[in-house]
C-alpha cells in the first residue's frame, strides 16, 4: 500500500520533508531544513525516522533552504541516491548549500571563539564540504520531462512560479497520482510566470504560507518608493533584510523602476550578499525561466554597487551616511544582514523593511510584532528605527491565489493535504477548502502516516 509521511512542513512553514513508501521503496519530496523556534532547529540534529540509506530518490520542488537544506545533513549520513531538480534549481541549490555550510562553519567558530555555547566545541549541522558532496548528487530534468524511478514511479515537473526553476512535481506511482504543489508563485508577478494549472490527481499536498490571509495589492514600486523617500529624508539607512534568491532580484527590479520613474534618491544602494549577486546573474543563464529580456536583466543586476568580500560589507555598516541596503538571510536568521541591524537598528532615522513572509521565532518575526530589541551575536541590540513590512512582495501565492490554484484541477482529487503553513494558516485554508469547493482536507502532524 502507498504510503504518505510528513518529516517536515507539517505544523510549520520549514523542514519540507514528504515521504512516499510502497513495497520497500521510498521517495522523498523536498529535503528542507528546520528553521525559526529553537525546538524546530533542534530537529535537524535528530535522526530521521527512516534511514537515509533507505531513500531511494530524492526529488526537489525548488531551492530554497526550507526545502532543501538539510540535504547536505542527508548525504553525510548514508543517502546514495540522486536529488532530482530543474537545471535552474540544481543552479540555485549549489549557491544556497554552499552558502549554508560556510555560515555555519563560521557561525560554529564564532560561537566557540567567543564561548558562547554551552556545547564544548559547537559543531555545524554541516560544512562546505558536506554540501559539495550533496550537489553532486543532483541529476535535472526539464520541466515537463518523464523521470522513471526505481520500485515503477515516474514524475514530471510543472511551473510553479515563485522563484527560479521552482516546480510542482506530478508524481504517479501504484496505480495513484499525486501532486506536490511545492510553493506556489503569485499571479502577475513581474519576474516569475504564473503558476502552471494543476493536473487531475488523486491527492494533492497544497503550501498553505498564506493560507489565512490576503496580499496587499498596493502598487509594490510605490509602497517601496515612500519607504525610500521618508526614510533618506531624515538622513537615515533603510536595510531590507531579503532571500538572496528570489526577493533581491524582485527588490533590484522595483529599484530599476523607481529609478527609471525619477523617484529614486541618489545615495548609494548596495547588494551585500555574495549569494544574491550570483543568484542575479544565474537570471540570464536560465532566460525561459522568467518574464525579463536580456537588456532590462543588465539593468537590474547594474543598478546596485555589490559588496563581494566581508570589507566591504563592515564598510558599508561603519558608514553613517543615508544609503540603502539589501542584504541577506530574509528573516533575519544569520548572514551579514545581522551586522547591519546591530549598526543601524539603534538610531531613529532608519528603516528595517521586512519584505516578505517572517516565520516564527526569527528574528524578521520578532521585527513584526514590535520588539524593542534583538539579541545578535549574544547582545541584545535595542531597536529604535522604523520597522516597515511590505508583504506584497512575497514569493508565495495568498490565500485567493492558492484557491485559484485548486479550484482550476479538471476534477476533485479524493484528498488534499495542507502543509507548509503555521497552524492557523493551514486550518483557514482547510476551511475555505471545504466551503468552496467541497474536497476533503486534512493538516497532516508532523510524523502522521495517510494510506493512499
Amino acid at each position: 500500500m502507498l504510503s504518505l509521511k510528513s518529516l517536515g512542513g507539517a505544523g510549520t512553514v520549514t523542514g519540507s520533508k514528504h515521504l512516499l513508501t510502497l513495497d520497500g521503496h521510498r521517495i522523498l519530496v523536498d529535503c528542507g531544513l528546520f528553521q525559526g523556534l529553537k525546538n524546530l532547529r533542534e530537529l535537524n540534529w535528530a535522526p530521521l525516522p527512516v534511514p537515509p540509506h533507505d531513500i531511494d530518490a530524492v526529488i526537489l520542488t525548488h531551492a530554497h533552504l526550507d526545502h532543501c537544506g538539510y540535504l547536505p545533513r542527508l548525504v553525510r549520513d548514508g543517502y546514495h541516491g540522486k536529488v532530482y531538480a530543474t537545471p535552474a534549481t540544481r543552479d540555485v541549490a549549489e549557491l544556497i548549500l554552499m552558502d549554508s555550510g560556510h555560515l555555519q562553519e563560521k557561525d560554529a567558530e564564532f560561537l566557540n571563539r567567543h564561548a558562547l555555547s554551552r556545547h564544548r566545541p559547537a559543531l555545524p549541522l554541516y560544512g562546505v564540504r558536506e554540501a559539495q558532496r550533496a550537489v553532486g548528487h543532483f541529476s535535472t530534468a526539464a520541466f515537463g520531462q518523464t523521470v522513471r524511478l526505481a520500485g515503477g514511479a515516474s514524475f514530471r515537473f510543472r511551473p510553479a512560479g515563485h522563484i527560479l526553476g521552482a516546480a510542482s512535481v506530478d508524481l504517479e506511482w501504484g496505480g495513484r497520482r499525486i501532486l506536490f504543489s511545492g510553493d506556489i508563485g503569485r499571479y502577475g508577478d513581474p519576474l516569475m510566470p504564473d503558476p502552471a494549472p494543476p493536473p487531475a490527481a488523486d491527492y494533492i499536498l497544497i503550501e498553505s504560507t498564506y493560507g489565512d490571509r490576503l496580499h496587499d495589492r498596493t502598487d509594490p514600486a510605490a509602497a517601496l518608493g515612500a519607504i525610500v523617500e521618508r526614510t533618506i529624508g531624515r538622513g537615515g539607512t533603510l536595510v531590507i533584510p531579503a532571500f538572496a534568491v528570489g526577493r533581491a532580484q524582485e527588490l533590484l527590479y522595483y529599484f530599476w523602476k523607481l529609478e527609471k520613474a525619477g523617484r529614486l534618491p541618489a545615495v548609494p544602494l548596495f547588494l551585500d550578499s555574495p549569494m544574491a549577486i550570483e543568484a542575479t546573474g544565474l537570471l540570464g543563464r536560465h532566460m525561459q525561466d522568467h518574464r525579463l529580456d536580456g537588456e532590462t536583466c543588465g539593468a537590474v543586476s547594474a543598478i546596485a554597487r555589490h559588496a563581494q568580500d566581508v570589507e566591504a560589507s563592515k564598510a558599508i555598516s561603519a558608514n553613517r551616511f543615508p544609503k540603502i541596503v539589501i542584504s541577506a538571510s530574509g528573516m533575519a536568521t544569520g548572514g551579514r544582514v545581522l551586522h547591519h541591524l546591530k549598526a543601524f537598528a539603534p538610531d531613529a532615522r532608519n528603516t528595517i523593511l521586512l519584505a516578505g513572509f517572517q516565520a516564527v521565532g526569527t528574528r524578521g518575526r520578532s521585527l513584526q510584532e514590535g520588539t524593542a530589541e534583538l539579541k545578535i551575536h549574544g547582545d541584545w541590540v535595542p531597536v529604535k528605527a522604523e520597522v516597515a513590512h511590505l508583504d506584497m512582495l512575497s514569493a508565495h501565492a495568498d490565500a485567493g491565489e492558492l484557491m485559484r490554484w485548486l479550484s482550476a484541477c479538471p476534477r476533485p482529487p479524493r484528498k488534499v493535504f495542507i502543509v507548509h503553513g503555521e497552524a492557523e494558516a493551514s486550518e483557514a485554508l482547510r476551511i475555505r477548502i471545504a466551503r468552496e469547493l467541497g474536497w476533503p482536507s486534512v493538516v497532516p502532524r508532523l510524523d502522521q502516516e495517510f494510506e493512499l
